[in-house]
């Protein structure tokens, strides 16, 4: 698959060639689905937590006798029923990851960088680099592609300047190449990669 490069001010600079098992493979939404699941399961801090019962500050008397009061007989007064006492089944601190095998993982960003090639959403860029941080003047750039959403994929690192100059603009997003993932791929719009970002992706999925 062939793409021309363009410069940030949308000028033509050469044409770059894709990896056909990287950005050509069978689109499979099953795999996405299961892949966003893992993803956002593992971002979960799953620090809920309700207090249980030997966790709830108070005496462990027993509040009145078993029997001959006409009340319901209670051990103490840290029950689910009683003010202030505990939850029952409340949620406790744990984790909510998911297990998804490494070559499912592998194939789910494939399927991703592949979808983006197939509608056309793909635009590959020389380099992701600003002279300065000012935000009106790359908005002004960016504008010329004609997106508002886009997921920005640099080389292995992100130009500092570059970086604030984006962070201000809503539904663009910067990420060095190991970065890319198929959360963030798919939930923008338009996915512009750098030469560099080619080169690391594919070297990085192939075979």
């Amino acid at each position: 698959m062939k793409l021309s490069v363009k410069t940030l001010e949308n000028k033509d600079a050469g044409e770059i060639i894709l990896d056909k098992s990287v950005f050509g493979v069978e689109i499979r939404q099953d795999i996405l689905h299961r892949m966003v699941n893992y993803q956002l399961a593992k971002r979960r801090s799953g620090n809920h937590k309700a207090k249980q019962r030997h966790e709830i500050t108070g005496t462990g008397k027993k509040p009145w006798a078993q029997k001959g009061t006409g009340r319901a007989r209670a051990g103490d007064l840290k029950r689910n029923i009683d003010r202030g006492g505990a939850a029952v089944h409340g949620p406790v601190v744990r984790s909510h990851a998911v297990d998804l095998p490494k070559k499912i993982r592998k194939l789910a960003l494939k399927i991703a960088l592949s979808s983006k090639a197939k509608d056309g959403k793909i635009i590959i860029i020389d380099e992701a680099k600003s002279k300065d941080h000012k935000t009106k003047p790359m908005a002004a750039k960016i504008a010329k592609f004609g997106f508002n959403s886009a997921l920005i994929v640099s080389g292995q690192e992100v130009d500092a300047n570059f970086a604030r100059a984006t962070a201000n603009l809503p539904r663009i997003d910067v990420l060095p190449s190991a970065g890319a993932n198929v959360y963030d791929i798919i939930r923008r719009d338009v996915l512009v990669l750098t030469k560099d970002a080619v080169n690391d992706l594919t070297a990085r999925l192939k075979g």
